[in-house]
């Protein structure tokens, strides 16, 4: 059975979808971290790039968004006679200065600003409308194919030249007129949106999306049956409308606890247990997950699994196990971008074929796209995934002002390596003495066993030196003065 767990009372909104009672999906929205994703913006090109065929955009946010030539407008509508269209560069189709609406693809992460469409989509119940997407789609899930087709036939009747439609699961049992009436909707808004532009002198945002309540409807969506249970009740009774409007046979409940929701259904330790590196598996086998801004790196380890036969069949069976709960992790912490799975290493190519497969059905489950790409030369999986926001875990977590990210620091012996060194630069200068603050470790190194190695680096620099022991959670020095 399904279970959506929504937490909307507090600040921080969250949600979690279990299946069968076991966690698949955390989604965390903090006020300061709210997704742009599906926010229009009328910005302004601030600089084109004709290498990278894109354009730099200010849309009112902190960093300048990216914007790629196949995503602008004027390049979508141009004539592509004897593809002329590609050979072109951006700068044939945008210049400095331009003012364009925009729609956000992707959450900016990490030093890169948000990435932007100029083909913008407005979402209803039923239908997604897209004034300059110029195609018709169909969900896959709508079938048999006659009817996959019949949606289609419709949207090309009823729209415009330029005009782009996508059919939702749920127009399945909705009438023509319904959608209908939704596209003239959808029509009115963005007129409306297109108005608002004409009274705006600078970049700023033209509607917001809100990413929460759009994320719920499309899990229940999905759920088919199973149960909502909320703790807000004008939320519960907003989020039943909707989905009695799509026909579904989901229960809802308002929660009235006194505790946190989180708390009553003990999801705070999921979360907790969802930021961790290492993730045990049940055989006694083990992940180590590495996230960094460039890729995901997901080790493989036996632990204490050792299986019950031979070598091949414990390798097999760890490698089998440890993809199923990857892949979890991957909707769970919802890791986007490059993931690289390095399995115990497998001799023979049967054994990673059932591995590959094992994934490749795992993912199924996933609402993100994916793609596997196979294994490489020394036995890595590399999978791609469709990345719109940051992970769970850069969400909830800031780099370390200590390490400043990379989870080591200088060692004590280092830092007091260093010292000697820069001590040694000061042979013989004017001063007859200095001070200096440190830790108690690096004091203790320098100073040698009984005080004899400092004793010999005043005698050889011509210095007396004082340390001053500074309590420091990083092994550190300060030069205060010479005297």
């Amino acid at each position: 059975m399904d279970t959506l767990i929504i937490n909307y009372a507090a600040t921080e909104k969250r949600y979690a979808f279990l299946r069968n009672g076991k966690v698949e999906k955390i989604y965390i929205e903090q006020p300061k971290q709210q997704s742009l994703v599906g926010n229009i913006y009328y910005g302004t090109v601030t600089k084109v790039l004709p290498g990278m065929n894109a354009v730099f955009v200010d849309i009112g946010e902190e960093k300048q968004a990216y914007l790629h030539r196949d995503k602008l407008v004027s390049y979508a509508v141009a004539s592509n006679e004897k593809g002329t269209k590609e050979n072109k560069t951006v700068s044939s189709f945008v210049h400095q200065g331009e003012r364009l609406l925009v729609q956000v693809e992707k959450d900016e992460a990490g030093t890169k600003g948000a990435r932007l469409t100029g083909i913008i989509e407005l979402s209803g119940s039923h239908i997604v409308y897209m004034p300059n997407g110029r195609y018709v789609a169909v969900s896959k899930k709508i079938q048999p194919e006659d009817k996959n087709v019949g949606w289609r036939n419709f949207g090309a009747s009823v729209k415009e030249e330029n005009e782009g439609i996508l059919f939702r699961t749920s127009c399945e049992n909705q009438t023509h007129e319904t959608i209908q009436s939704e596209l003239e909707e959808l029509r009115q808004q963005y007129a409306e949106i297109m108005r608002k532009t004409q009274g705006m002198k600078k970049t700023g945002v033209l509607l917001r999306t809100d990413n929460f309540q759009e994320e719920l409807i499309d899990v229940m969506t999905k759920m088919g049956q199973g149960e909502v249970i909320v703790d807000d009740p004008e939320l519960k009774k907003k989020l039943q409308k909707i989905m009695e409007l799509q026909d579904s046979n989901l229960t809802f409940t308002y929660y009235r606890g006194k505790e946190s929701i989180f708390h009553a259904f003990q999801l705070e330790n999921e979360i907790d247990k969802a930021l961790k590196r290492m993730v045990w598996l049940d055989s006694g086998a083990y992940l180590v997950i590495d996230e960094t801004e460039a890729l995901t790196i997901i080790d493989v380890n036996t632990g204490k699994f050792s299986g019950k036969t031979d070598l091949r069949d414990t390798v097999k069976k760890t490698n089998l196990l440890a993809a199923a709960e990857a892949v979890r992790q991957l909707r769970l912490r919802d890791i986007g971008g490059i993931v690289l799975i390095d399995f115990i290493d497998m001799k023979y190519d049967k054994d990673r074929e059932e591995v590959a497969q094992k994934v490749l059905m795992e993912l199924k489950k996933d609402e993100k796209q994916t793609k596997v790409l196979g294994f490489t030369s020394l036995g890595i999986l590399q999978i791609t995934r469709k990345k719109t926001k940051p992970s769970l875990l850069e969400s909830m977590t800031e780099r370390c002002h200590v390490c400043d990210g990379t989870g080591r620091v200088q060692s004590s012996e280092s830092i007091a390596f260093q010292l000697e060194r820069e001590l040694w630069e000061n042979k013989h200068s004017d001063y007859s003495s200095l001070w200096i603050e440190t830790t108690a470790e690096v004091k203790k190194l320098l100073e040698g066993e009984g005080g004899v190695h400092l004793k010999r680096l005043e005698d050889a620099i011509g210095l007396t030196i004082h340390l001053e022991v500074v309590s420091s959670i990083k092994p550190f020095y300060h030069i205060k003065k010479f005297s």
